[in-house]
C-alpha cells in the first residue's frame, strides 16, 4: 500500500512484484488486491500463494478478472523459507520455532558445576543477537530463567526492534528480583504458566508488568508445548527464537514443533559429567528421532555454526 501511494501515477501500466499472494479481505488495511486493481497496473509477478483461508488463489483471481495479467512462482522456494513464520501460523496455528544449541563438540553447555559462560566466542554471541532481532520472541525453559538470570535482549546493534520474552514456567516460580522481573516494563515479558500456578505469583508478576497466559499442562504435567506454541501464534507471534535449556529443547524435539535448528559448537569437551545440550528424549530407534536436513555452515572466530531445517523425510 505505502509502494503504490509512492509510485501515484507512475504506478499505471507497471508490474508489481510481490513476494505474497495480494491478500483479498479487510483487515488492518482494504485488500492489496483492490488496491493494485485501482492502481490500473497492467501485470502482478507473485512469488506465492497465501494459504490464509480468506485469500487462497482469490487475490489472483481477482487481478485478473479485473483484466491484470498475473504470473505466480516466481522464486518461490526463496519467498517460502521468507514467509517460514507467516505460513506456519496461517497453515497450523502456532509461530515457526528455530531452536538454537551453543554447546561444545561434545554437545555440553555447561560444567558439571553449571559454568556456562562462554563457551562459545564473541562473534557468535554477536550472531546470536541479530538472530534475536529477526525473531517475534525469544523463548526459555523457567530452569534457564532462574539459572542464568538473562536479560534476553538484542544487545550490540544499535537501535532495533526488541523481540517479546517469553518463559515458559508451570508454577510461575521465577524471582521477581530477576533481570526479566525488574525490566517487564521496558521490554514485553510473557510467561505461559499451567491451570495450577498459585494466585499469589500470578498477581506479583502481573503487577510486574509481566503477561500472563495460562497454558494446559500435557501428559507428565509439564507445559503441553504445543499448547503454548498456539497460544503465542494466536496472539500474532510467527517466528520464535528458542534458547533452551536442554529440557525444553526435548519437549519440542520431540512434540515435532522444531522447524530449524541452529547449532553453535565450539572447540572444546567436557565429557560425560557436563550438562547435556539436550535432555531426555526417551528414543529407542533410530527412526524415532528428528532428522534436520543440513542448509548451510559457517565458520564464526573458531566456533562453528550450522543452520538445520526439518526435513522433507521426516
Amino acid at each position: 500500500m505505502v509502494a503504490l501511494a509512492q509510485a501515484g501515477s507512475h504506478a499505471h501500466g507497471a508490474t508489481a512484484y510481490v513476494s505474497l499472494e495480494p491478500c483479498n479481505h479487510h483487515g488492518q488495511t482494504p485488500p492489496c488486491s483492490e488496491a493494485l486493481i485501482a492502481a490500473a497496473l497492467a501485470r502482478v509477478v507473485v512469488a506465492t500463494r497465501d494459504p490464509d483461508p480468506r485469500t487462497d488463489g482469490g487475490g489472483v483471481a481477482r487481478l485478473r478478472t479485473a483484466g491484470i495479467a498475473v504470473q505466480t512462482g516466481v522464486c518461490e522456494a526463496e519467498a517460502l523459507r521468507d514467509h517460514a513464520g507467516f505460513l506456519t501460523r496461517v497453515r497450523l496455528g502456532r509461530p515457526a520455532v528455530t531452536l538454537k544449541l551453543a554447546a561444545t563438540l561434545d554437545g555440553r553447555i555447561a560444567t558439571a558445576t553449571g559454568e556456562s559462560r562462554w563457551i562459545t566466542g564473541p562473534q557468535a554471541r554477536r550472531w546470536v543477537h541479530g538472530a534475536r532481532a529477526r525473531h517475534d520472541a525469544v523463548l526459555v525453559g523457567a530452569g534457564t530463567a532462574r539459572a542464568d538470570d538473562p536479560s534476553l535482549t538484542v544487545r550490540g546493534l544499535g537501535m532495533v526492534h526488541q523481540p517479546v520474552r517469553v518463559v515458559l514456567s508451570r508454577r510461575l516460580d521465577l524471582p521477581l528480583d530477576s533481570t526479566l522481573g525488574r525490566t517487564a516494563r521496558q521490554v514485553p515479558v510473557w510467561i505461559c504458566h499451567g491451570p495450577d500456578a498459585p494466585a499469589r505469583a500470578r498477581d506479583r508478576w502481573d503487577a510486574a508488568g509481566a503477561t500472563l497466559i495460562e497454558v494446559a499442562a500435557g501428559p507428565g504435567g509439564q507445559l503441553d508445548g504445543a499448547a503454548a506454541l498456539a497460544a503465542l501464534g494466536a496472539r500474532g507471534l510467527t517466528r520464535v527464537f528458542c534458547e533452551g535449556g536442554g529440557a525444553l529443547a526435548a519437549t519440542l524435539l520431540a512434540a515435532d514443533l522444531v522447524d530449524d535448528l541452529a547449532m553453535l559448537a565450539a572447540g572444546l569437551a567436557l565429557g560425560a559429567e557436563g550438562t547435556p545440550s539436550i535432555g531426555a528424549m526417551g528414543i529407542a530407534a533410530l527412526s524415532d528421532a528428528p532428522r534436520f536436513a543440513l542448509r548451510d555452515t559457517q565458520v564464526l572466530d573458531g566456533d562453528v555454526l550450522s543452520l538445520w531445517s526439518r526435513s522433507a523425510e521426516a
